[in-house]
């Protein structure tokens, strides 16, 4: 199996020692601090949501309003479960 024969594999051209480990673009070092920050700022969304929904009449709701306030909550909630998985080593 040498190089140039066309039926050898990808890593038997390349050889292992030429290629790069793969390292993560965020630090795993920073998974707690992201996921207090992240979780922290949806907590603080979704309340504001549901402080608004009990609030608020049917006559002063607004649809748009409660788009967007929900829609930042679940991202940020999102992203902070993701690094909370990743912090205790669930890797998804």
């Amino acid at each position: 199996m040498g190089v140039d024969n066309p039926e050898c594999s990808f890593v038997e051209k390349l050889g292992i020692e030429h290629m790069y480990k793969y390292v993560s673009p965020v630090n795993p070092a920073v998974y707690p601090h992201l996921t207090l920050v992240l979780m922290g700022i949806g907590l603080f969304f979704m309340a504001w949501f549901f402080v608004y929904e009990v609030t608020s009449t049917k006559f002063t709701r607004d649809l748009f309003k409660e788009l967007i306030i929900s829609l930042v909550a679940a991202v940020f909630l999102g992203f902070g479960i993701l690094f909370l998985l990743l912090w205790v080593g669930i890797y998804v």
